[in-house]
């Protein structure tokens, strides 16, 4: 018998126990939460894969670790122990606390950022392109175009196209462009990595027009990861080494410590300097609280502290990326369009392959959503038209994203590789009856703040 991946690098100390509903609870439970998946109770669903974002399992040292949380206000011994962990895995000297990653996008943003500014990305994500809206910015897309492209391979898809990057540079003028951001790894083209050469051709850039450079680090250790397995010059060094090197590159960093560094609360703001640090720090205190906690209580920057270190474990991250890309060979192996190479948290099917009949303008990413629930109590997230449209300012016609994504992000160190089976085989019991699937979605109710409204949306099916 061939083994197909690698066992689990851990051995389970306490289980949580989970159920499927029945077909007519799964029907209730998606009227009930106005056919948004967002809406579902955790007890309506069986294996949750909304996100990867504070839904891993935190390690017996982990757990210790909450007991030496310091609960003071300001100078607690538990914000030095993190300030070591940063310095000591990340290598940056000034460390501010948040409670979680979005809370590190507005106090950098709201701080950093006027109206009328752009910010350049590889891609940003859904509550990082909200936070620009909301301070009445815009961000400019400047990935490489592989990535738009779900079929094709490209080690790197999340790499900026340094091309782009100059054009709009010189298009908006450096006094418009406070930051240029890259997300490692590119959540909204697909968990895709960037590549340490082009975030070394990035900082060139970022150096020649004086610009501060800026990562969006939540799943900087994968990043890591997929570098060292894919990038010939770098496949020698540990991924300790590689993510510090990635570091180096850059002036500050945001982190949401719920993906890649292992806890179910926390947040990172990270800088070279002293003077970027004190920029944004009064606003911290305004919204999170004391610099030495940010919004945590000790025992949470202690769980973060001891996270940190165990991230960037090899043992680790290979059964994780081999546990995703399982997955993705299951789904290969039946036909089901998704983004390749597989990312390195979540598989993003296809959902435009998958359900071509299904106009753009009635969200078939979401409707996808929908049918994996209703056939095994699967609940993943679509990341497309809903999430992602916009309204051309001048014309007021709607754009819609170059991508209609459906993605199943997977929690660290939470399911087994039969749970990874059993998605696919409710992913592929969906594709084989997916031409049957005759309606798509509408919106009935959504909040009118920009790039957020498909969190709170309320939806109904109409026919087509």
């Amino acid at each position: 018998m061939v083994r197909r991946i690698q066992p689990e690098p851990f051995r389970i100390k306490m289980v949580e126990p989970v159920s499927i509903p029945d077909k007519a609870q799964r029907e209730e439970a998606l009227k009930r939460g106005h056919f948004n998946l967002f809406g579902l109770r955790s007890e309506d669903v069986y294996i949750d894969l909304l996100t990867d974002s504070g839904t891993g399992a935190m390690s017996k040292q982990q757990w210790a670790a909450l007991m030496r949380g310091d609960e003071a206000y300001a100078g607690a011994t538990s914000f030095y122990a993190l300030k070591e962990a940063v310095k000591d895995i990340l290598g940056f000297d000034y460390v501010i606390p948040c409670h979680q990653g979005r809370a590190a996008e507005n106090v950098t943003f709201g701080a950093l950022v006027k109206p009328g500014d752009r910010i350049p990305f590889n891609m940003p994500f859904d509550t990082t392109r909200a936070h620009i809206f909301n301070v009445g910015a815009e961000p400019v897309d400047c990935v490489i175009d592989e990535a738009y492209d779900p079929a094709k391979y490209h080690p790197f898809k999340g790499n900026v196209d340094i091309a782009k990057l100059e054009k709009a540079i010189q298009a908006y003028g450096v006094e418009r462009i406070p930051l240029i951001m890259v997300t490692i790894t590119n959540n909204s083209g697909g968990g895709q990595p960037v590549s340490l050469a082009n975030l070394r051709e990035v900082r060139k850039v970022a150096d020649k027009y004086g610009i501060p450079l800026f990562l969006d680090a939540a799943r900087m250790a994968e990043n890591a990861y997929f570098i060292k397995t894919r990038e010939e010059a770098c496949k020698d060094m540990s991924v300790a080494e590689i993510l510090k090197a990635c570091m180096d590159c850059a002036d500050a960093i945001t982190v949401s410590a719920k993906k890649d560094p292992l806890v179910n609360i926390g947040g990172l703001v990270c800088t070279r300097t002293e003077d970027l640090y004190y920029k944004i720090l009064p606003r911290v205190i305004l919204f999170e609280g004391f610099a030495t906690y940010g919004g945590l209580a000790g025992r949470d920057l202690e769980c973060l502290a001891q996270g940190l270190r165990e991230m960037v474990q090899e043992d680790y991250l290979s059964h994780r990326i081999a546990q995703v890309a399982y997955l993705g060979d299951l789904l290969d192996e039946a036909g089901v369009p998704f983004v390749k190479p597989t990312g390195g948290h979540a598989i993003f099917i296809d959902a435009a392959a998958f359900l071509p009949h299904i106009p753009q303008k009635y969200y078939p990413a979401d409707v996808l959503g929908v049918e994996v629930y209703r056939e095994g109590a699967v609940r993943g997230i679509g990341l497309g038209a809903l999430a992602f449209a916009t309204e051309d300012e001048a014309t007021g016609e709607i754009v819609y994203p170059k991508l209609e994504l459906f993605r199943l992000a997977i929690n660290r160190r939470t399911y087994t590789n039969s749970h990874m089976e059993y998605v696919a085989e409710t992913i592929i019991n969906v594709y084989k009856r997916r031409d049957s699937i005759r309606y798509g979605l509408k919106v009935d109710f959504a909040p009118a703040a920009k790039g957020l409204h498909h969190f709170l949306a309320h939806l109904s099916p109409v026919s087509l």
